[in-house]
């Protein structure tokens, strides 16, 4: 079954691919989100294990992200995160690589695959070609040794103007640090504040005519000025960050929190509420009761109290900084933890659409139920419901029902007595409704439930998914609804068929292990 891409947003950002019990087997990244993951779906010829992937595959998750450096970052994150098996046999997982500088008498920047060894890092790098671009300009414009050992007469990249010789002393301890803290400055992407005290440092040289020392500051700020390109590392952060994001759609808020650990995207979180007064500052200590709380936290809109402010300070036994970024780096992460929301909203939003007018329904199914019979040659007989809010699972209303009025093999009867104790359930409770019901099965089963809901007085519209052509069963028409097996509508309804499936195994076989 081909999962729903129609409405995949053209952004960069990373794809999770998921199986059929919700767990995520391959991650990738792209330029175009859309295009990358219908190439998977495409006819053209592909290696056996792609197929392999591809035949199961049953659901795409994404992460937009605002450039293609940050899909290539939070791919190897969500690699190490998750330890699909498709990515395992298919490419290398191995994180991106950090340039060290030593903890030697006279330190050196060198390439680090790992953080095991002492001193100071900078990175991760995503390209190889830019690390080593920036590492060897740094080398070059600071005079920094590479020699592994310190020799005892000058090397040929003295003689030709690359390295200060501090292996005879030709400059000092101190002078080879100076440089040294220079080089860390370009390194952590404070080119301009280096900039400006190189070029005071030079102009008080001149002053004392300390004209050779000025002559290399001036050759060291012409090639710094020169460098046109933007430090291409991952500004690392001393502190940790999360980013929370929330719409909200009629009765109910959604928030998203992404967590950035020194500077690198590495997770999304996803959350759903009732519209509720404050629904942010509810959010916040909900939340950071049972997380930890990072030092910097970026909010859509300004919660600050006293009170969530020592509640968030206690938590974290220090300071905590809630900010609302108006402009720069600070306000595009924000940005696009809310692009995320919309987009996932506009994917749920077609389908459900695509199903008020399939259906005739008069509004959008927010609610959908859907029923699934499981037994193991006709014994251990179980039904499951599961519940989706808004096209996205809402496992707080899933529910499971041991078979007390049926024996052997008849999913009419199980089917029957599912919906009549669910709904029955609900009348009493004074619960809400469903907006539709889906039934695992054909006209005998839909048949059998319609007969439950109309004898408790209900009037919910109710369907049937037959699962050999994905035909849609209703009461009023004796022949099938062809939605098209991959419309957004239609996939819908298979995703949610298949949870529901899912979880009657579940159970049964949880049943069956207990016995």
């Amino acid at each position: 079954m081909m999962p729903d891409i129609s409405s995949l947003p053209e952004e960069p950002g990373c794809y999770l691919f998921e199986d059929e019990n919700g767990k995520v087997i391959y991650v990738g990244k792209a330029k175009n989100l859309k295009k990358r993951v219908a190439s998977y779906f495409s006819s053209s010829p592909k290696n056996p294990k792609t197929m392999i992937l591809v035949k199961n595959i049953r659901d795409v998750c994404f992460i937009i992200t605002n450039t293609e450096t940050g899909a290539f970052l939070l791919e190897s994150n969500l690699i190490k995160k998750y330890r699909p098996r498709f990515n395992i046999q298919l490419k290398d997982s191995k994180r991106y690589a950090y340039i060290l500088l030593t903890d030697e008498k006279f330190p050196r920047f060198v390439v680090a695959r790992n953080r095991k060894e002492k001193g100071e890092y900078f990175g991760p790098f995503v390209s190889a070609e830019k690390r080593d671009r920036i590492l060897k300009f740094t080398r070059m414009v600071f005079k920094i040794r590479t020699c592994k050992k310190l020799p005892k007469r000058p090397c040929l990249r003295y003689h030709i103007g690359l390295c200060g010789a501090p292996c005879t002393g030709n400059v000092s301890e101190q002078e080879y640090m100076e440089s040294v803290r220079g080089a860390r400055e370009l390194l952590r992407g404070n080119a301009s504040t280096l900039l400006g005290r190189m070029k005071r440092e030079m102009k008080k040289r001149a002053e004392k005519q300390e004209y050779e020392q000025a002559q290399v500051l001036r050759d060291r700020i012409i090639a710094l000025e020169a460098l046109s390109e933007r430090q291409v590392a991952e500004r690392v952060k001393k502190y940790d960050q999360d980013i929370i994001a929330f719409a909200e759609d009629g009765k109910r808020v959604i928030f998203h929190v992404f967590n950035i650990y020194k500077g690198i995207l590495l997770n999304r979180q996803e959350f759903e509420f009732e519209k509720i007064p404050d629904a942010l500052s509810q959010f916040i200590s909900r939340f950071y009761e049972k997380n930890p709380v990072p030092k910097e936290i970026i909010v859509q809109e300004n919660v600050l109290d006293d009170a969530l402010l020592s509640f968030l300070e206690k938590r974290a036994g220090r300071s905590v900084r809630l900010m609302v970024p108006k402009k720069g780096e600070k306000k595009a992460l924000l940005d696009m933890a809310r692009k995320n929301i919309l987009a996932k909203e506009k994917r749920n939003e077609i389908a459900l659409e695509g199903l008020r007018k399939a259906l005739k329904l008069q509004d959008a199914p927010r609610i959908i139920e859907c029923f699934d019979i499981s037994h193991l040659h006709g014994t251990g007989t179980v039904a499951s419901m599961v519940r989706f809010r808004d096209g996205e699972p809402e496992k707080s209303g899933y529910r499971r029902f041991k078979m007390r009025t049926v024996s052997g093999i008849d999913d009419f009867a199980s089917v029957a007595e599912a919906v009549r104790r669910r709904y029955r359930r609900l009348l009493e409770e004074n619960e809400e409704m469903p907006d539709l019901i889906v039934i695992d099965g054909g006209k005998g089963q839909l048949s059998s439930a319609v007969s439950e809901i109309r004898a408790l007085g209900l009037n919910i519209p109710t369907i049937a998914l037959a699962k050999k052509r994905e035909e849609v069963f209703v009461p009023y028409l004796s022949f099938p609804l062809n939605l098209g097996k991959d419309e957004p509508s239609s996939l819908l309804l298979q995703r949610i068929r298949d949870e529901a499936h899912r979880f009657a195994v579940k159970y049964q076989r949880m049943l069956r292990g207990r016995k």
